[in-house]
């Protein structure tokens, strides 16, 4: 597989903030007296993009309560939960293997730029990056637009997009681009396979794939 960048997703790859995600939105979902997600199989299973879409397959009523409303609080929430949360197993071993092979490291979130900035920079993992790309708001609608300005500035580039959902892949699919998905993030191993990505069980098995 010939690639002279690493792009890769943040959020349920090189972050495994999958429970964080799920108590977050569990509060939310008790709060207004819905059914709340029982485990992280459900999770992964109704979990995509957009965010709006998956609120709305929860049962948040947006005649109540706008997803310009909702947003912001599960943010809050999200921003306490995610400091009991641990980069993704294998995380650091990837990214100190492809920076001393040389290759360019790309973050690219759908997480808002700045909040994303401050994760990365707690993580201690900011030194292995050439670039961070999130998004000028929380809403999360996608990152698509993201990838292909970066493309079209980098036209000599030919990277490979590593994520954890059917969203990472579409992202990929926008821009010609190879994609690999790992099934330990926020979306089941049987709705990533309908891509047509190449799955990886862990960061461990990415390292392989592209040695």
């Amino acid at each position: 597989m010939e690639y002279t960048h690493i792009i890769w997703d943040f959020n349920g790859t090189l972050f495994d903030d999958v429970d964080a995600g799920i108590l977050s939105v569990n509060k939310m979902l008790s709060d207004r007296g819905l059914r709340t997600l029982a485990s992280r199989e459900e999770y992964r299973e109704v979990f995509g993009f957009p965010i709006i879409e998956y609120y709305r397959r929860l049962g948040f009523d947006f005649e109540k309560e706008p997803y310009e409303v909702l947003a912001p609080i599960w943010v809050e929430l999200y921003n306490e939960n995610s400091k009991h949360s641990k980069l993704a197993l294998g995380a650091l071993d990837a990214l100190a293997h492809f920076k001393e092979k040389g290759i360019p490291q790309i973050l690219l979130s759908a997480t808002e730029l700045d909040m994303l900035r401050g994760q990365v920079a707690e993580l201690g993992i900011e030194k292995y990056f050439d670039e961070i790309m999130g998004l000028s708001n929380i809403h999360a609608y996608s990152k698509k637009e993201l990838a292909i300005n970066w493309c079209a500035e980098n036209c000599n580039a030919n990277p490979i997009f590593i994520g954890d959902s059917e969203h990472d892949f579409a992202v990929a699919e926008a821009v010609k681009a190879p994609c690999l998905l790992v099934t330990n993030g926020h979306q089941s191993r049987k709705r990533l396979e309908a891509t047509s990505a190449a799955l990886c069980a862990d960061l461990y098995d990415v390292i392989k794939m592209l040695e």
